[in-house]
Formats: C-alpha cells, sequence, structure tokens
C-alpha cells in the first residue's frame, strides 16, 4: 500500500510516527514507516546525539524532525531573549502558593526534595536553539522532512530545509492555516483534529482533513492526524483525501516508549472521554489526560494558566516533585482520544504491521462493497 508521498520519502507505508523517544522513532522506520523524532526538549548537544543514535538504528532507512517554533510565546522578538532564571521570576507568587496547596491537598509532602533539572517548557529557548537545531537536524542524510507546529516556520528555515533537499511539514488545525503555510513553502500539511494529544485546534478530524485538502489541492500532500490509532481510521483518513496517516499518541505504549510508569498506567486504564483539551500543561491549548492538575486550573475559581512558557515552567516544576511523589491523581500526559483504545503495551513493529494489514484489508473490502452495486 503506497501513496505519493512514500515514493517522494522513499518509504513502504504512509503511516508517520511522532515520538520523543528515539527508539520508538528507529522501530517505526525500520518497519516501513517514517519515524518522526520531536526534538522539543533538546539542546544542540543533545540532539546531535540522538540523530547521531537514530542514524544507527534505522537500517538506513529515512525518518524526520520535529522542531517546534511557535509563532507567539514570552520573549518572541525581542533583542534578547529572557533567560531561563528571568521567565522563572515572571511567574506569579500567587500562582506558586496555589500549586503548592494543590500538591498540599494531594499528599506531596512540602519539604520534597527533587534532582536539580534543567528547566524545560514549550517556547523556552526557541530563539536560542532552533537555529542550531535545524543545521544539526539538516547535517544528517537520513533526515528527510522538518516539521513545525505552533505557527508557521521561519521563512529561512523553509529556504535552508529545500537547499538541503529536505521537505518541510507543518501541522494545521484549519484551511486557513494550511494556506498560510502552502504560501510560504511548506512542502506537507499535516491536518490536526482536535482528538489529537498535545496541542490542537477544535475542529475534529472527519471535517478537517477534506476542508484541508480542497483548500490546498492535491498536489500538496496533507497528512491526517488525530484519533487514528487504527488501520480503519487510516482508510478512512486516505478516503478523505490524505495521503497518509500521522500519529503519535499511540506509540507511548509501545515497548520502545521511555513513558513514565504511572503516565503509563493513568494512560492504560483510560478511556476516549479521560481526555481534555487544556492549557494547563503548556499555556497554549493541549489536549491531555484529565487530571487533578488540569481540572484545578481549569476550574473558574482557580487563579488561571500562565502564558508560554510560563505555564510550563510552572507544570514542570510541580511535576518533578508530584510524580516522584506517586500522586497518581495528579500526572497527565500530552494524548489523544485514541487513548481509548491504547490498553496494552505492544512492540512498535506490531502495531506497524496491524495498522497496515487492517488498513489493507479495509480498503479492499470497501472495493469489494462497491463494486456489488454494478
Amino acid at each position: 500500500m503506497r501513496t505519493p508521498i512514500c515514493d517522494t520519502l522513499g518509504i513502504e507505508f504512509p503511516l508517520f510516527a511522532f515520538s520523543h523517544c528515539r527508539d520508538a522513532v528507529a522501530a517505526v522506520s525500520r518497519a516501513g514507516g517514517f519515524g518522526v523524532l520531536g526534538a522539543l526538549a533538546f539542546s544542540p548537544e543533545q540532539l546531535e546525539m540522538e540523530l547521531t543514535w537514530i542514524d544507527d538504528h534505522t537500517d538506513g532507512k529515512p525518518y524526520g524532525v520535529d522542531l517546534v517554533m511557535p509563532s507567539t510565546y514570552i520573549g518572541k522578538g525581542d533583542a534578547q531573549a529572557p533567560t531561563a532564571a528571568q521567565l522563572e521570576a515572571m511567574i506569579p507568587q500567587s500562582h506558586r502558593d496555589f500549586v503548592d496547596g494543590l500538591l498540599e491537598k494531594h499528599g506531596v509532602p512540602k519539604d520534597l526534595k527533587v534532582e536539580e533539572h534543567d528547566v524545560v517548557a514549550a517556547g523556552l529557548g526557541v530563539d536560542l536553539q532552533a537555529g542550531a537545531n535545524v543545521d544539526i537536524s539538516l547535517a544528517h542524510p537520513k533526515v528527510r522532512l522538518l516539521v513545525n507546529a505552533l505557527g508557521p516556520p521561519p521563512k529561512e528555515v523553509v529556504d535552508k530545509a529545500h537547499e538541503h533537499d529536505v521537505l518541510v511539514g507543518a501541522l494545521v488545525g484549519s484551511a486557513h492555516h494550511a494556506q498560510k503555510q502552502v504560501d510560504i513553502g511548506v512542502d506537507v500539511i499535516v491536518a490536526q483534529g482536535t482528538e489529537a494529544g498535545g496541542h490542537c485546534g477544535e475542529i475534529s478530524t472527519m471535517v478537517l482533513i477534506p476542508d484541508v485538502v480542497d483548500q490546498v489541492g492535491y498536489k500538496t500532500p496533507v497528512l491526517a492526524a488525530g484519533g487514528i490509532g487504527t488501520g480503519r481510521q487510516m482508510a478512512a483518513a486516505l478516503a478523505l483525501g490524505a495521503q497518509g496517516a500521522w500519529t503519535g499518541s499511540i506509540w507511548l505504549t509501545v515497548a520502545e516508549a521511555d513513558t513514565g510508569q504511572i503516565a503509563l498506567e493513568n494512560m492504560l486504564n483510560a478511556t476516549s472521554r479521560d481526555t481534555v483539551r487544556s492549557r494547563a500543561y503548556t499555556g497554549k491549548p493541549a489536549r491531555q489526560l484529565r487530571s487533578a492538575w488540569t481540572e484545578a486550573f481549569d476550574d473558574p475559581n482557580g487563579p488561571g494558566t500562565l502564558p508560554m512558557p510560563l505555564q510550563g515552567i510552572l507544570h514542570n516544576e510541580a511535576a518533578r516533585k508530584f510524580t516522584k511523589a506517586g500522586a497518581k491523581e495528579l500526572v497527565g500526559f500530552p494524548v489523544g482520544q485514541i487513548v481509548g483504545r491504547m490498553n496494552r503495551v505492544r512492540p512498535a513493529s506490531e502495531v506497524v504491521f496491524d495498522l497496515i494489514t487492517e488498513c489493507a484489508e479495509t480498503l479492499e473490502r470497501l472495493g469489494g462493497l462497491a463494486s456489488t452495486g454494478e
């Protein structure tokens, strides 16, 4: 089963797998799909190590890198980007007091000690690292696609990627945003419905995909994202005009994933109703497991969320404490509504095989249904 983007990228199946875990990325590429490394949390030095490892574990197969370059966040456009310490100082004491009370309510000791850790949050250090991480990614010959979320990538990044014969992809939540991406030279549009995990818009996948395809035309490859975790759903995406499926959540529970144990257990036990689109994780709307954390920050009587990256910094600091304390009810994770089907741990290669096999069988069955009326 191949579509035009398979020939363009040199892959066997039109199945794209986004993961922050290099092992999952490599496993999917080896199995014939296209792994995409989420590089949000990597410094340039770390990214170089990750990509070198992937190069050595994909059997020469291509893969991609997702470099989040938000269009808006605190410090965007400043001549000198604020440091992590300066950003931490911007967090109101009232929010810190609220978090302290929330942790105490759920049994997290106030004096709990956690290991020192670099501050990590979406939108933090983008101006300092994005350029270097783009150059590092483009220096690896098997990187065939650079992807950006949260707005159009900088035009200079698009041009530089094209100079290296690398495609540029972008996630969008509306047909209007898709057109803006195409206008600056983006090659691949990932149309992501609200069912998706992580940052997402408000339009459902079933409605969004044909809207985006009609907007940009069939010459621009569109990948369908949001709520895809079975071959039947993948076949539906192809029927709506997409050239492939962009998946993310389903790789959080594969054997190769590095998902924390408590978050993993929460996902394995969750239903499709147990996610919420909230700003509580990063400061921008993102779908995640519903938790005591999201409920506290979404409560109208609470302090409300902070803008990116301040909310992410606040969450990161608290998460290290409540995770260490084992406060399961506070532990969430960015994941989509497909989580209801993610109820056991399996090897990534098995997930790929099942998706592709069911998709092919579904397309064959549909072809048979269509022919019965002749």
